[in-house]
């Protein structure tokens, strides 16, 4: 593939998930009330708005400002950042690697967006299939288990370069 197509390929994908992410939350945030549930498939796939302001199911939400700043927004901001700079200097990698990190990369700037312009993420979805069940979660999440799930396949498969 060559250079400028790649760039446009990468840049495409990654914004394909934040827009996707950025799109639901506003929906979100424009039409239902802080914990307001609706049942979309019974009580199997529920929509419920919740603010996290800490990491997965609220995990530091009562560090102090500053620590959960550096944790929670300027440290995924650098990875995310360098991940951006592995997969555009990286050409050897498989279609299917680099498809998992913009996955990855879109989801993580989406949460990241979210914080410093909201000052919380916005969860919204929620699974319960009875023994199974999720936490409350958002696009930018999907993205990121999406990417990490392909990503597995990809180096389990031995797939990792191209």
């Amino acid at each position: 593939m060559n250079r400028v197509l790649r760039i446009a390929a990468i840049l495409l994908i990654v914004s394909a998930n934040i827009g996707c992410d950025q799109i639901s939350k506003a929906v979100v945030r424009e039409n239902l009330q802080y914990h307001q549930q609706v049942d979309v498939i019974r009580d199997n796939f529920i929509l419920i708005k919740v603010e996290n302001t800490g990491a997965f199911l609220g995990l530091g939400e009562n560090l102090p400002v500053f620590v959960k700043n550096i944790i929670l927004s300027l440290i995924p901001s650098i990875t995310i950042l360098a991940l951006l700079l592995f997969v555009f200097a990286k050409t050897n990698l498989s279609q299917m690697t680099v498809f998992g990190l913009c996955c990855v990369v879109g989801g993580g700037i989406g949460n990241i967006f979210d914080r410093i312009a909201h000052g919380s993420v916005t969860d919204f979805l929620h699974i319960d299939l009875g023994y199974v069940q999720t936490g409350i979660f958002n696009m930018a999440d999907v993205s990121i288990m999406v990417g990490m799930l392909v990503l597995l396949f990809a180096f389990g498969k031995g797939r990792g370069a191209g």
